[in-house]
């Protein structure tokens, strides 16, 4: 009996101390996006360092398709040896978000928060994110992105509350990529 209360009493502490830790505020997004316009190529130019890119060291892209329901996802990097790794994932759009809110997977049944942050209206370059910011991604149609829009960007992610210092930048190579074609054409 005894035993059982000290359990009790440490659980109880628990959760006393986790409720005592400040959450993130909302994390908010764009109003709405067009998946449409949105599919095709991004090019990564910065993101939060994370352990499943921790092999990429340049040239990381990223190419969506809609397919009816889902978005397919196949996700391109360099690595140190000059090799090309990729990973194919699917996204689902969360219900009422007017596709600015997406839920990602490349390891079902297990799914990421994947939310767009700011867009281009020309849908040009993205800042990508999730609510609890530790993951973040800065892309754009091109290769590059001026210096003022990376600027404005990175001090946008700093307002939404993630670690601009963290950020770290993607070189591409010059030389022309291999297209991706998810027709299997």
């Amino acid at each position: 009996m005894m035993q059982s209360a000290r359990h009790l009493v440490i659980l109880f502490a628990a959760a006393l101390l986790s409720a005592c830790t400040t959450p993130h505020p909302p994390l908010p997004t764009v109003r709405s996006v067009d998946l449409g316009r949105y599919t095709g190529t991004w090019y990564e130019i910065a993101r939060l360092p994370n352990r499943f890119q921790s092999m990429c060291v340049s040239d990381t892209r990223a190419v969506y398709r809609a397919e009816g329901e889902t978005v397919s996802v196949v996700n391109r990097c360099r690595t140190a040896d000059g090799s090309i790794e990729q990973a194919d994932g699917i996204a689902r759009q969360v219900e009422g978000s007017e596709g600015a809110k997406l839920r990602v997977s490349f390891f079902r049944p297990f799914y990421g928060d994947y939310w767009i942050l700011e867009l281009d209206p020309d849908y040009r370059w993205v800042l990508v994110g999730e609510p609890g910011r530790n993951y973040a991604w800065i892309l754009a149609r091109q290769t590059t992105l001026d210096a003022a829009t990376l600027e404005r960007l990175l001090t946008r992610a700093a307002a939404l509350g993630f670690d601009r210092n963290a950020f770290i930048r993607t070189p591409h190579d010059a030389a022309p990529h291999v297209k991706v074609n998810l027709r299997g054409e």
